[in-house]
């Protein structure tokens, strides 16, 4: 197993203190705090700012970050069978004039619905209930076709949480509660305030005096936007995205969420960046690529606060932070979130797993190993961890196609270019294997002979 450090260097804390004190000046917060995560732990917090001067345990409003919890309850409903992604709205919320839109699309940002519900702007207002919300919905609310591209629509997670209330028969807050906040530990993310919290403001731009914001209930519109929590807390969160495994299970005895199915809520469904390619969005999580990592996350925001959590799930690292303000100038608190991780990583990549002995292959698995060819290009099958693991010498730096047993003769690969192929050992007359057949292309041992 590779080593999983937790602790930062003195020289890394100094960068991330120094980080955080000049976005705080520079961006003209009350305050504003960061967490780094490090294997399932808080690593390091840094703070800046007095009004109030936080620490680990201070409430902030992390907004659109609740979009990720959501989310995560609907992936858990498809795993346990309740529904499917590609169901139609309407099949859930029968009646409903925007109904020819899927699970999948509403999560995913490509609903076509249009951003914020009718109204006064939900954020700033006593949100209304589940009823009223789907009472306000007309055809016209799908602005566009839906998967016509990104566009982004809090009153897309609105419906949601009706869909999931309507599944279940629960409202959204105690299956929040119940089914992952209790699970991971997560004893300071509330619906409401809870003391000690930072109070949120706008800043005046010319002379810096605060206003203070209000507190709604967002009502039918919480699963877009309500949720409070801390740094301690929100850390937990980035470290179940980054090992969904660790978390252990929910209250009804399953995980809380397989970890092919975290895998499977941070690949792309949509790339929102056309010319650059570096955001997109999965089923509930952004995306955003810096150089060759792709970081998954979301970013917050709610009158007075805002809020970042961006993850690399490869590595374990996260970084958490929120300002009470509305507005961060600079490069904004999604810019600092990203920054940081970036700085961590940089100064602290981590190590490779040490080389271990491996095991003899079991007798009838021996003869699969070694060289094969396919179409002049030389591939090498090994053994290791009781898979079967296909690298491809032509293209050095490949991802290995791993294989499990799937019965006689029979190998399903599970990473690579061959994820979800299945691999059969052609046999000669005597029995011995003469050919692999990975999706119908066929690897002999000769590099003159095909097929």
């Amino acid at each position: 197993m590779p080593s999983e450090p937790t602790a930062l260097r003195a020289e890394t804390t100094a960068r991330i203190d120094t980080m955080v004190a000049e976005a705080q000046a520079a961006g003209r917060v009350p305050s504003l705090v960061a967490g780094v995560v490090r294997n399932g732990r808080l690593a390091h917090l840094a703070a800046a700012g007095t009004t109030p001067a936080p620490g680990p345990d201070t409430q902030y409003r992390i907004g659109s970050i609740s979009k990720t919890l959501t989310a995560t309850l609907a992936l858990r409903l498809r795993d346990a069978g309740a529904l499917n992604l590609d169901d139609l709205l309407y099949r859930h919320l029968p009646g409903t004039p925007v109904g020819g839109v899927t699970v999948r699309q509403l999560l995913g940002h490509v609903s076509g619905l249009q951003r914020e519900p009718e109204g006064e702007w939900w954020e700033r207002s006593a949100g209304g209930d589940v009823a009223a919300l789907l009472d306000g919905l007309t055809a016209d609310k799908l602005s566009r076709p839906p998967y016509r591209g990104y566009h982004y629509s809090n009153l897309a997670y609105g419906l949601l949480g009706a869909l999931l209330a309507a599944v279940t028969g629960t409202d959204w807050w105690t299956q929040v509660r119940e089914g992952l906040l209790g699970p991971l530990g997560m004893a300071r993310t509330t619906y409401q305030a809870a003391e000690p919290f930072a109070r949120g403001y706008v800043v005046h731009p010319f002379d810096g005096t605060l206003r203070e914001e209000p507190r709604h209930d967002a009502g039918a519109m919480a699963p877009a936007g309500q949720l409070w929590s801390t740094v301690s807390d929100l850390g937990r969160w980035a470290a179940f995205l980054a090992d969904p495994a660790s978390a252990g299970n929910g209250p009804d005895g399953r995980p809380v969420l397989d970890p092919a199915t975290m895998t499977e809520m941070c690949a792309p469904v949509t790339i929102s960046d056309l010319e650059s390619w570096t955001a997109g969005h999965g089923l509930g999580v952004e995306l955003w690529r810096r150089g060759d990592r792709v970081y998954v996350g979301h970013t917050g925001s709610m009158p007075g606060y805002l809020a970042v959590l961006a993850v690399h799930r490869p590595s374990r690292t996260a970084v958490v932070a929120y300002a009470n303000a509305y507005t961060m100038l600079g490069s904004g608190i999604a810019g600092l979130g990203m920054d940081l991780l970036t700085a961590v990583l940089d100064a602290e990549p981590v190590p490779p797993a040490p080389w271990r002995p491996g095991t003899e292959p079991p007798a009838d698995v021996a003869p699969l190993t070694g060289r094969w060819w396919w179409m002049g290009r030389e591939y090498e099958v090994g053994w290791a961890d009781g898979e079967l693991v296909v690298r491809a010498l032509t293209t050095p730096g490949a991802t290995p196609w791993r294989c499990t047993p799937d019965g006689t003769d029979r190998w399903r690969c599970r990473s690579g270019m061959n994820d979800g192929e299945v691999l059969r050992v052609l046999r000669a007359p005597d029995g011995t294997p003469r050919a692999l057949d990975i999706a119908t292309f066929v690897f002999t041992r000769d590099p003159a002979t095909e097929g």
